[in-house]
């Protein structure tokens, strides 16, 4: 079983509850996953992710698109119910994704850590990022990538974030040692939790229903 399946795992067997307005939730708080190229390959070959339509996402985000229409006309329909426009979202803080991968690339100094803070600037918003924090360090010239997730949806945003995270590695001009995340608390809402457990017994076909 790959290392995002334990997760799940340990979700339904270990998680408690959780009243949530968007729905209940079985949770765990305080996890680390920490996955190396080989865990990534496990993971992609192994559990069906919609990489064409992560990999536009990704694209939109860092050119700033706010235009939900943008991301309708790349076949990404799960920002609808955002509105017209993504207020103080994913596209705001990484736009600023691209100078620092330039900058990385062209400094490559071991001894800096490079950070994109994807944080709360107090304004209104229509989806805060759950994707708090991603850092980039350097380790006897190996790439090591950390992130902080405040919030995760064990089956939605967490195998999203950790193929976001890996195209993100992939800009930069040296090999990957690891992608670890910190999850503040991962969860899966009650109404997929059946669905889970379909997965974990080798169901590769279930679809998940997004809680908002």
């Amino acid at each position: 079983m790959n290392k995002y399946y334990q997760i799940l795992g340990r979700v339904l067997t270990s998680g408690k509850t959780q009243e949530n307005r968007k729905g209940n939730i079985r949770y765990l708080l305080n996890e680390r996953l920490t996955l190396t190229p080989a865990d990534l390959l496990d993971i992609f070959e192994g559990h069906p992710i919609a990489r064409k339509k992560l990999k536009s996402e990704l694209q939109l985000f860092m050119q700033g698109e706010r235009n939900v229409e943008k991301y309708r006309e790349a076949g990404i329909s799960w920002w609808d119910y955002c509105g017209s426009i993504l207020v103080n979202s994913y596209p705001t803080y990484l736009e600023k994704l691209p100078p620092l991968i330039e900058k990385i690339n062209r400094e490559k100094r071991s001894s800096k850590n490079y950070v994109l803070f994807l944080g709360s600037t107090g304004v209104e918003s229509n989806q805060a990022p759950c994707l708090s924090l991603v850092q980039f360090q350097i380790e006897d010239g190996e790439l090591v990538v950390t992130a902080y997730q405040r919030s995760s949806d064990a089956n939605l945003g967490l195998p999203s974030d950790i193929y976001h995270l890996y195209l993100m590695a992939r800009q930069i001009e040296l090999p990957l040692k690891s992608i670890t995340l910190n999850l503040g608390n991962v969860h899966i809402y009650d109404n997929n939790i059946e669905r889970t457990e379909r997965l974990l017994f080798g169901d590769e076909s279930v679809k998940f229903e997004l809680n908002v």
